[in-house]
Order: structure tokens, then C-alpha cells, then sequence
């Protein structure tokens, strides 16, 4: 059976001087919606004087009439049941016959016109003091099976030092309260993935979780700002790349050589290190990008006129490809890196800020500047920070290992 709780169908169906007009009908005016049974072309309408009434709305003929049950129907699953208008009663009537199969009390009163209904292997009737359910046989449906765990994770840093934990990346702490010399401008996790690095514009560095401080250039006079931080694969150091090209190593970084003076087409924006440890790359605003040590040239967009500039790279995990993003979602891949897609001809609500890739290298996130979160390849959406309000924009990110 298929059941239907809608006053219109009836109205639709057979108008009510019709149904009034066949003999032994309880009245014309249905007091609250009826029971539709599509099998035998059935309708149970709930009578003004009292009663559910059976008419069959094909031959116009009027069969059984429950007298003693006063409410409004439901059909589901073969079962008709009515709750008591202003009462504390819920029965289940025969549909082929109208006698009254159970009562069951509902434990307070129901207002008037309440109808029962079904939802998920429930029956739910509303009441003066809220909504009781009542299972059949078979108990109650079993709980929702709880979410999928995350498998990939990632953190977002603002500009004031506050850090933004999603998916596997545990939170191990921020600078959210604290008085910066310096804006933040970039970020990177330890090897482990138990915790990272924040950079600011000054040269200053913060280590969190398992993230060694091995020194900074917050005390040197800076001939331009810093614009990133690229640790060493043993997580035992680290590079700082200043907007000028200027390199700065620390523990076991070594330096293999910097661009503070040659004169750039663009600023520097983005660095990243060698899978080696031996190396490192910089990237320019312009797509420009500058080798050093055991990292490869395998392409960029010096020579390409871009709608908007990069600000953000990645290297795939054997260092044989790297992927560029632009600030309008534009993605440019080289080497060994695939392309998997990018956000070149969408309307953006804050620029992308940041690039970032999953473990595995075939896939990256873009991250924007409201700390909107996109996922292309086998990267992972585990959340973002998209539609909340931020105290400062975001400028930084880093995906858990």
C-alpha cells in the first residue's frame, strides 16, 4: 500500500457533493487531511460528526465506518493509524474491515487535528509536551553509521599567528594572542606531521608540537621582507627566502645560494625545499623560478603573460615536478607534476593565497584568503574556514605527512 496524507487529492479526485451524496457517507466536510490507499483506490476520510469513513473514490461507494475513532489518518505500510483529537490515544483501525485492532496511550494529550506520522521505521505523533515515537516488531532503526574518519589533513595559518586544524593535522598551537612584531607569512609542517613552523615577515619563527627553533632573522635589519620557510627533510632545520631572493639557513640547512643580488623581474613569493635536503626552489610573482642546490628546472611562466600572479607552490614527492598557483586559482604543472584542475574561470569571494599537496602528489588544495578550501586530484576537502569570520586573513598553509 501507498500511502498519501493530502485533503487536495480528494478534492481532486471527487468533488465532496459527489462523495456527500453516496449513501451511508458520514458528511461532507472531512474534518483534517485523509489516508490514501492506491491498491483498492481507497480513501479514508477522517468525518465532522465523528469516525473514520472508507469510500472507494473509482465505484463512489462507501464502505466501513469506524465510529469510534475520531482523527485524521495515516496509511503507511499497509497499517491505518489515527491519533485522537484532544486525547492521549493513538489507534490502529483495519483497513479492509474499520475495527479497531490496538489503542495505545501516548503518555499526554495531543492538540486537536494532530495526525500521526512515519519517518524512518517511526511512528511519531505530536503532543502538548513534544513528538513520541513508537517502533514496531523489527524495534527501532538502527544509528546512522558515524562519519568516515579523515585521511588527509591540513592546517591554515592567518596573518596573526591563528592556526587552523583540519582532518589528521592535530592542533599544536597558535599565535593568535599575541602581539606580532610582524605579520605572518608562511607556514611548514615537521616531517612527522606532529607539528610546524610559522614565519613572519620580519624573519621571526614560531615551532610548535615536535617543530624545532633553530633561529631567525628577527633581530637582523632585513633588506626585504621574508616571504617563506622550507624545511629540511630530517626536520633538523630550515631555510627563510626574503621577497628580494635573499636565502637565510638555519640548523642543518645548508646554503647553496640565493638571488639577493640580482635584480628580479618579480618578487619572490613562494619556496620550496629539494626531497633531497640539498636544494631549494624560489618562485617569483611572475612564474619566474630560480634552482638551487640538487632542486631541477623543469619549467615557468617567467615568460607568459598571467591574468594574475602567483602566489603559491608545490613539489610532487620525488622532486622531479613542481605546480605553480596563481591568486585568481590558475594552476601551471611541470615536470612530473599532473594537472588536475584549477579555478582559473571561477568567481573567487578572496584570492588564493596558498598551495598545497596531499602525501601522495597526485593532488593539491588551493587555499584562499578567507581560508576557503579547494580540492583537486586525491586531495581531500576535511574542512575550511570558508564561511567563518576571521580575525585576520589567511597567508599560509601546510599539509600533515
Amino acid at each position: 500500500a501507498v500511502g498519501k496524507t493530502d485533503i487536495g487529492y480528494l478534492l481532486r479526485q471527487s468533488n465532496l457533493t459527489q462523495i456527500a451524496a453516496i449513501p451511508g457517507v458520514c458528511g461532507s466536510d472531512p474534518d483534517g487531511g485523509e489516508a490514501y490507499d492506491q491498491a483498492t483506490n481507497s480513501v479514508y476520510v477522517a468525518c465532522l460528526g465523528g469516525g473514520i469513513q472508507q469510500v472507494n473514490i473509482v465505484t463512489h461507494t462507501a464502505g466501513w465506518h469506524a465510529g469510534a475513532v475520531r482523527g485524521a489518518p495515516i496509511l503507511v505500510d499497509g497499517e491505518l493509524w489515527a491519533a485522537q483529537y484532544g486525547g492521549s490515544t493513538l489507534q490502529q483501525v483495519d483497513p479492509a474491515h474499520g475495527g479497531v485492532l490496538q489503542t495505545i496511550g501516548v503518555g499526554a494529550t495531543m492538540p486537536t487535528f494532530t495526525s500521526p506520522s512515519a519517518a524512518d521505521g517511526l511512528l511519531l505523533v505530536g503532543t502538548n509536551d513534544g513528538v513520541q515515537a513508537f517502533d514496531g516488531p523489527a524495534g527501532p532503526p538502527p544509528p546512522a553509521p558515524p562519519p568516515p574518519r579523515p585521511t588527509q589533513g591540513y592546517w591554515l595559518a592567518a596573518t596573526d599567528g591563528g592556526v587552523f586544524s583540519f582532518g589528521t593535522a592535530g592542533f599544536h598551537g597558535s599565535l593568535g594572542a599575541i602581539r606580532l612584531n610582524a605579520p605572518i607569512v608562511g607556514m611548514a609542517p615537521t616531517p612527522s606531521g606532529r607539528g610546524y613552523w610559522l614565519v613572519g615577515a620580519d624573519g621571526g619563527v614560531f615551532a610548535f608540537g615536535d617543530a624545532g627553533f633553530f633561529g631567525s632573522t628577527g633581530a637582523i635589519r632585513l633588506n626585504q621582507p621574508v616571504v617563506g620557510i622550507a624545511p629540511t627533510p630530517t626536520g633538523r632545520g630550515y631555510w627563510l627566502v626574503a621577497r628580494d631572493g635573499g636565502v637565510f639557513s638555519f640548523g642543518n640547512a645548508r646554503f647553496h645560494g640565493s638571488l639577493g643580488a640580482i635584480r628580479l623581474n618579480a618578487p619572490i613569493v613562494a619556496t620550496a625545499p629539494a626531497p633531497s635536503g640539498s636544494g631549494y626552489w624560489l618562485v617569483g610573482s611572475d612564474g619566474g623560478v630560480f634552482t638551487f642546490g640538487t632542486a631541477h628546472f623543469y619549467g615557468s611562466t617567467g615568460n607568459i603573460r598571467l591574468n594574475q600572479p602567483i602566489t603559491g607552490m608545490a613539489t610532487t614527492p620525488t622532486g622531479g615536478g613542481y605546480w605553480l598557483a596563481a591568486r585568481d586559482g590558475g594552476v601551471f604543472s611541470f615536470g612530473n607534476a599532473g594537472f588536475h584542475g584549477s579555478l582559473g574561470g571561477v568567481p573567487l569571494n578572496a584570492p588564493i593565497v596558498a598551495m598545497a599537496r596531499p602525501p601522495t602528489g597526485t593532488g593539491y588544495w588551493l587555499i584562499g584568503a578567507d581560508g576557503g578550501v579547494f580540492t583537486f586530484g586525491t586531495a581531500a576537502f576535511e574542512g575550511s574556514t570558508g564561511g567563518v569570520a576571521l580575525h585576520a586573513p589567511i597567508d599560509g598553509a601546510a599539509a600533515a605527512t
